[in-house]
Order: C-alpha cells, then sequence, then structure tokens
C-alpha cells in the first residue's frame, strides 16, 4: 500500500455511498457493508475474519494498514489506496478512517469510495456552490409554498434595480410566483425572456434590458421540494445596439394608428427616458387641419402648436405651453431655425444664451431645472415642413452628441413619414365625409304624411367614413316614400357609390314605382356599376349595397315595405308593444337576377315607424338580439318629440366611438280625413265631362278655394276627356286637399300618355300642355287595374285645410 498524500476530500466527501468496513485492534475485517460488496466484488463471507491487508496491492517497502490506522488515531486520514479487486483488477480508493472504542478495545471504521467517482462528485459539488455564489446568475430556493428559502446576493440586487418585490420578502414577485405556480403544477421547467424597463440614471444611455428568467423543479428523495429561480439580464452590448434596438422598438411602437395626435405621441413616448429627458412636438396648424401644407420654406403666416408633450417628471414642469395651445418662440430660437433652414440644431444653453434671454417664462423653467442641452429637429417628410421636434437634457449629464443627433433624425424622420401619413389619410377622410355629407338630404320635406327626424353618425377615423345614407321623398298622391341603405366598404368611393345609389331611387322614385319593383332596377344599375368597377379597376373594388325602400300613404293609411339585404323596420304603436314586422329580406343589391317581395302594412295615425342601418343595433360588438330591445327601448312611448326619441337610440344604443357609420330616419304618420278626399266614378260619355267640371267647382267651393276653380276645372276636362277618348275600363276622379290641389283620373289602360306641341293649324293635342303650362307638376302612375293622371295645382293658403 502506498499513500498519497493528497488532500481536498475533506469537503467533497459523503459517506452515504461509501463502502463501509469495521477492522478490529487485531487488524482483522469485523464488519463488511453491502457497499463495499459491489465496490470489490467480495461477499461478506470471504473477507469477514481475514486482515484487511489482504485487500491491498502490496508494493515495495509497503506500509501495514494497522499502523496507519495507528496514526489517523481520533482523527479522519485522508489518503489514496490501491485495492484488489476480487476479479483480479486494481482500484484506486479514496480512504478515510474513523478510531472507534468498542467494549475498551480499538477498532477503525473505514469508509472507501472510488477516487475518480469521488472526484467528479467534488467537482459537482464545487461548480454548484460557484453557480449559487459566483456566477452572473440570480438564484432563489423557493419551497412549495412558494417562500423564498434562499436567494444569492446577486437576484437581490437585480431586484432592487428593477423594482421588483426584494428577494428577501416572504413571498416572490408576481412574474416569479406564476412560473413557479405552472412548476409545480406540471413538473416541468418554465422559461421566458422579457424585457426590464427600467432607469439606469444617471448617465446610462441604454434604458431597456432583457431578462431572462428560468424556474425548475427541486426534487429531493423522489418528491418534489419547491422550485428554483434563475435570472439573467442582459444589458446592451454597446452603444450601437443600444441604437438598433431603439429604432427596432420605435418601427413597432410609431404609427399604430392613422390618428394624428397619437402618432406624435408615441414618438415622444420612444424618446423619454431613453433619449431625452423632455420632449415636446410643435405641429404646424396647417398640418393640424386636413389640407396640404406648403412645400419648402415655412410661411410666416403658419402658427405651430403644441401637440404633445412628455416628461421624465409626471407634472410637466419644463412645459411652459400646454397641449393644444399656440407654441411661440423668439424669431432666433434653435426652433424657428429648425423649421426655417429643415436643419436640426444641437445647443448647449447657459444663463445668457442670447434667444433665451428675450423669453423670461422659459429661461426660468430652464435654469431652474438644470437644462444643460437643447436638442430641436424638424419634422419633415416628402418635401414638407410639419413642425419641430424639442429634446432637453437635465437628469442625464451627457449632453447630446453626434451619435445622439443621428439617432434622433432617424426616429424623428420615421416618425414624420407617420404624422405625413396621419395628416393625409384625416384629410382624405374629411373629404369623404364632406362629399357624403353634402351628399345626404339637408333639410327633409315638410309633408302632410308623416313628421321626421333622423340622424347621421360617422363612423370614428380609424374605420373610416362609410356609405350608410336616408331619405325622404314626396310622391303623388300625399304619399311619401322613405328610403335607408348601406353602401358596402369605407372612404370616398363608398361616399360616391351611395350619392350614384341615392340618385337612382330618387329618379325611380319618380317613375312611380312599387317597391319590389324599384329595388329590382336599382338591382340591376348596381350590377352595372359593378361591372364597371371591375372593368377600370382590375376588381379591386366592390360595389354593393343593401336598402330599405317604404312608401306611405295617409289616405290608405298604409305602409308597403320591401327590402335589400336591409334590417326590416320597427314600428312603435300608440296602444301597442313595438313591432318588427316580418318582411323578405330579399338578396343585397349587386347580386343580380334575384326577386324582391312588398309587404302592406296597416298603420294608425301617430304611429312611429323607424328604419336604420345595421350600424345601429350591432354596434359595441355586442349581441344582435340586445340590439333589437335597446331599440324597443328607445321607441317606447311614441308619443314623444322625434327628436328626444332620436337621442334616445343614441345613447342607449351607441357606444362614445361607433366601429361603423350609423343612419337611421324616423317618422311619425299622419292620416288625411275624409273630409279632404272627394271621388266619383265617370261613365264612358263625353257628356260626362261637364258633370265632372260641375263636381269640381262645387267640391272647391266646400274646402274654400274658389280662387284655382277656373284652372281645376281645366285640368280635370282634359283629363276625363282624354280619359274618355283614349282609355278604356272603368273612369274616376279624385280629389285632394292637401297642401296642394291635387286632381287625379284613373282608368283601366296602361298606355302611356305623351305631351307634344301641336302646330297652329291642329285642332287637338295641346291637352298635356295646357296641365303642364297650368301645374306644380303632374305625372303617371301605374297598379295592377291601369293607370291614373296626377297633377298639383298651387294651393292659395299653403297648409292643412
Amino acid at each position: 500500500m502506498r499513500c498519497s498524500g493528497e488532500a481536498g476530500y475533506h469537503r467533497g466527501f459523503d459517506i452515504a455511498p461509501a463502502a463501509l468496513m469495521i477492522v478490529d485492534s487485531r487488524g482483522k475485517i469485523s464488519y463488511w457493508s453491502r457497499a463495499a460488496q459491489e465496490l470489490l466484488g467480495y461477499a461478506s463471507s470471504e473477507v469477514l475474519g481475514r486482515p484487511a491487508t489482504f485487500l491491498l496491492v502490496h508494493e515495495a517497502d509497503p506500509l501495514a494498514l494497522p499502523s496507519g490506522l495507528r496514526q489517523a488515531a481520533h482523527s479522519w486520514q485522508d489518503g489514496i489506496f490501491r485495492a484488489a479487486h476480487n476479479s483480479g483488477r486494481s482500484l484506486q480508493l479514496a480512504v478515510r478512517t474513523l478510531e472507534l472504542e468498542c467494549d475498551g478495545a480499538s477498532a477503525w471504521l473505514v469508509a472507501m469510495r472510488d477516487s475518480a467517482s469521488l472526484r467528479a462528485s467534488e467537482y459537482r459539488e464545487t461548480a454548484a456552490r460557484c453557480l449559487l455564489e459566483k456566477s452572473p446568475f440570480g438564484i432563489a430556493l423557493l419551497d412549495s409554498e412558494l417562500r423564498f428559502e434562499w436567494t444569492n446576493a446577486v437576484l437581490n440586487h437585480m431586484d432592487s434595480t428593477s423594482g421588483e418585490k426584494s428577494a428577501g420578502d416572504a413571498r416572490p414577485s408576481p412574474v416569479v410566483e406564476k412560473q413557479a405556480k405552472e412548476v409545480l403544477e406540471t413538473g416541468r421547467s418554465v422559461t421566458s425572456l422579457e424585457k426590464d424597463n427600467f432607469s439606469q440614471r444617471p448617465g446610462a444611455k441604454a434604458c431597456e434590458h432583457m431578462r431572462v428568467r428560468s424556474t425548475f423543479p427541486l426534487c429531493g428523495d423522489g418528491s418534489l421540494l419547491g422550485v428554483i429561480h434563475a435570472a439573467l439580464d442582459i444589458p446592451g452590448v454597446d452603444a450601437a445596439r443600444d441604437r438598433l434596438s431603439l429604432l427596432n422598438a420605435a418601427s413597432e411602437h410609431i404609427g399604430s394608428t392613422l390618428d394624428l395626435k397619437r402618432t406624435v405621441h408615441e414618438l415622444a413616448e420612444v424618446l423619454v427616458p431613453c433619449v431625452a429627458d423632455f420632449v415636446a412636438v410643435d405641429l404646424l396648424d396647417s398640418v393640424q387641419m386636413p389640407v396640404d401644407a406648403p412645400t419648402g420654406s415655412v410661411q410666416n403666416s403658419d402658427i405651430l402648436c403644441r401637440a404633445t408633450h412628455l416628461s421624465i417628471k409626471g407634472d410637466h414642469p419644463e412645459a411652459v405651453v400646454g397641449i393644444g395651445a399656440p407654441a411661440r418662440y423668439p424669431q432666433k430660437s434653435p426652433q424657428m431655425c429648425a423649421l426655417a433652414t429643415g436643419k436640426p440644431v444641437r445647443e448647449v444653453i447657459r444663463p445668457f444664451t442670447p434667444w433665451l434671454a428675450k423669453d423670461p417664462l422659459r429661461w426660468s423653467r430652464i435654469i431652474r431645472l438644470g437644462v444643460h442641452t437643447h436638442l430641436v429637429v424638424p419634422l419633415r417628410a416628402r418635401g414638407v415642413s410639419m413642425g419641430v421636434v424639442t429634446l432637453m437634457r437635465w437628469e442625464n449629464p451627457h449632453p447630446f452628441d453626434e451619435d445622439d443627433l443621428l439617432l434622433v433624425e432617424e426616429l424623428v424622420s420615421r416618425a414624420a413619414v407617420c404624422v405625413d401619413n396621419a395628416r393625409r389619410y384625416a384629410r382624405q377622410q374629411q373629404a369623404a365625409l364632406a362629399l357624403q355629407t353634402s351628399l345626404l338630404p339637408h333639410d327633409l320635406p315638410d309633408l302632410s304624411a308623416a313628421e321626421f327626424a333622423h340622424r347621421y353618425l360617422p363612423a370614428d377615423a380609424e374605420a373610416g367614413v362609410g356609405g350608410d345614407w336616408f331619405d325622404v321623398i314626396p310622391l303623388s298622391g300625399a304619399r311619401v316614400a322613405l328610403v335607408v341603405g348601406d353602401v358596402v366598404g369605407h372612404g370616398i368611393h363608398a361616399a360616391a357609390s351611395m350619392g350614384r345609389l341615392r340618385a337612382a331611387i330618387q329618379t325611380l322614385a319618380d317613375l312611380e314605382l312599387p317597391p319590389d319593383e324599384l329595388l329590382a332596377r336599382v338591382d340591376d344599375y348596381v350590377v352595372r356599376l359593378s361591372e364597371e368597377a371591375d372593368a377600370t379597376t382590375n376588381g379591386e373594388l366592390i360595389v354593393g349595397a343593401t336598402c330599405l325602400y317604404a312608401v306611405y300613404d295617409p289616405i290608405e293609411r298604409t305602409i308597403v315595405v320591401a327590402r335589400a339585404g336591409h334590417p326590416g323596420p320597427a314600428i312603435a304603436h300608440l296602444d301597442d308593444p313595438v313591432e318588427f314586422p316580418d318582411i323578405p329580406a330579399g338578396p343585397p343589391l349587386g347580386l343580380g337576377g334575384l326577386p324582391f317581395e312588398s309587404v302592406e302594412i296597416p298603420l294608425a295615425e301617430g304611429s312611429v315607424i323607424a328604419l336604420y342601418t345595421d350600424g345601429l343595433i350591432e354596434a359595441a360588438a355586442r349581441d344582435i338580439d340586445i340590439g333589437f330591445e335597446r331599440l324597443c327601448f328607445a321607441l317606447a312611448h311614441p308619443d314623444r318629440p322625434l327628436e328626444e326619441i332620436c337621442d334616445t337610440m343614441i345613447s342607449a344604443l351607441l357606444p362614445d366611438r361607433p366601429f361603423d357609420d350609423v343612419a337611421f330616419l324616423i317618422a311619425r304618420t299622419r292620416a288625411l280625413s275624409s273630409d279632404c278626399v272627394a271621388s266619383w266614378d265617370v261613365p264612358s260619355d263625353p257628356s260626362a265631362v261637364h258633370t265632372a267640371r260641375e263636381r269640381t267647382a262645387h267640391q272647391l267651393a266646400i274646402w274654400h278655394l274658389d280662387e284655382i276653380v277656373f284652372v281645376a276645372e281645366l285640368i280635370v276636362s282634359e283629363l276625363v276627356t282624354n280619359a274618355i277618348r283614349h282609355a278604356t275600363g272603368p273612369i274616376s276622379l279624385r280629389l285632394i286637399h292637401d297642401r296642394v290641389l291635387i286632381c287625379e283620373v284613373s282608368d283601366g289602360s296602361s298606355t302611356s300618355p305623351r305631351m307634344r306641341r301641336a302646330t297652329t293649324t291642329e285642332e287637338g293635342g295641346r291637352g298635356l300642355f295646357l296641365i303642364a303650362q297650368s301645374t306644380q307638376r303632374w305625372g303617371a302612375r301605374y297598379n295592377t287595374q291601369g293607370k291614373t293622371i296626377w297633377a298639383e295645382v298651387a294651393s292659395p293658403a299653403s297648409g292643412h285645410p
């Protein structure tokens, strides 16, 4: 046996996995453990009672084991011995001995381990100790109740700098606790990478670190004892990488919307506190209005207005101007120089700075805070000067340098493009809104058939202006057409398409077409518009719409409704609940070839009918049934003023910022009494013309319309004569005393009357020409029984009889 005298195993030697034997005072083996049997290959029956020296490989000048054991009395003896395995091979063992006292006799406990495995175990333990105490990782041990059992100094320092809950507290921070709970529930490790935004003041330019967190189970004896949490901060390696990181963050943060105010504030959020302690963005007032800003040099009439500002101090003590207020700077100030030249200005602030002396309020704020550097960069994009960006430092002791200037110029130039995009979009939205508003009816007609109220609410800036519209069209016979529709899409194209559809419906309404037939004609028109759009834009534009068309007759007290993929009307009766009549939906306009159906609904006088676009009932992303319930609530008590009902509909159904255009039209029905209508059957005999004239004169005398008797007799005479001569079937005459006198002659013929100019030698052919010259309007409408020729004569006293 040879003792190497190597030391160092006393810290890593664990007796639990060691092979044990006991050597008595005679040097014989009196105990042999199972681990010893596995290590050296000898069964206990082969070694018990034998001298312990037979296990050793003898070399020249060997040392007797008992002698060595005696030298180690009362202390551990470290040593490396070469032992013989039962198979014949030799093993290098690390041995420790301890003297025992057994019944007054000495014995020795010998612990043996393979030296190679012992050395590996010691390396592992040393590495673990260095990882816990010397590495840059912050490490914490948490028990199964997620309480801290141990933390290293690195983690305590990391928590104090990032503002998280200190590892010395009883419970971890929410971030650590969330990961630890997941580990305890699943038994699997969890790793995350997060941004850690904490200030490194004073003087550090980088304000964002990445923090890697890893949490994994702590197991022992087959049970889960808790978790181990490790964290590592990854700071910016160098200034170039920090700048690239900031530029990357800016590209994601700036320009997230097309809202001008939000865009400039996003620029300020990127610059503070990473680059500056205070940032102000001042825009020309012409930029904040939806008009083109002048290119080249700035006009003297342009005024800078504060769009936004941001400071590391919450109360913005450095701000001299409030947001939205004019920002006036002295003529020689860096802001005015940058605006005039289009070049950035970097300036060191001193108490005697000339331009600052001319602005006492700004001077006092800047000097009191200790601002030492001023950086002003013009906000320009596509040759347009839009304003200036002002940056200041006082807590950061480093003045703005060339690298800072390059970085800020790049950030501002990127933001300038976003600001210009927002400005152009706002101008486009304003143009679309102006176009749509100009195409909508400004004043609804004052009719005897109904009383009207309406609202149009364009969508917010993000959704854009849509193609919703409504209309009220006076028809013959004191009737009125109610229209509401919605064009697919948003923007100028939708507004223009809406105007074309409204004009088409008004033209077709003048032809007195029934609602279902009118929608069929409009559907054909939309199909042609779609074909034109496909040919001119390669299919990029979609022309489509929904529409509801209704005709109310105050004499019959009925409304005929047809719809093309549009929500049906709501009818509020005076004595019954709000009704949503079942009207066939019909296809949206633009599909072509599919039929539409009309439904006739009786209406009592004083009922309120509401026509609306889908944005009203589908607002706020709620369920449509809730929208119908709120609409019923808004239409309750239809005897209220219509304007009050409109306000209730807006407050009950619409959010502050609707995502879609909303248009609705409500009408309270009126009725013409039987005293205002007179009708007679006319025989197909020329002598009946005289009778018709007499009855007309008599009826006008009852209505006190003696001043227009002559004109009315002329019109009735011509219309009845034409019907007797050229038409077939039963003939009838009807007079309606509305705000005008309406004369109607109906017959069973479907031939269309045509006005022409008779020559001087012709005896006839002047009837319709005379009627056109003597009346306000005239025309013809058709029904299943034939046609009706009508004419309106101005009454000397307008208003209700």
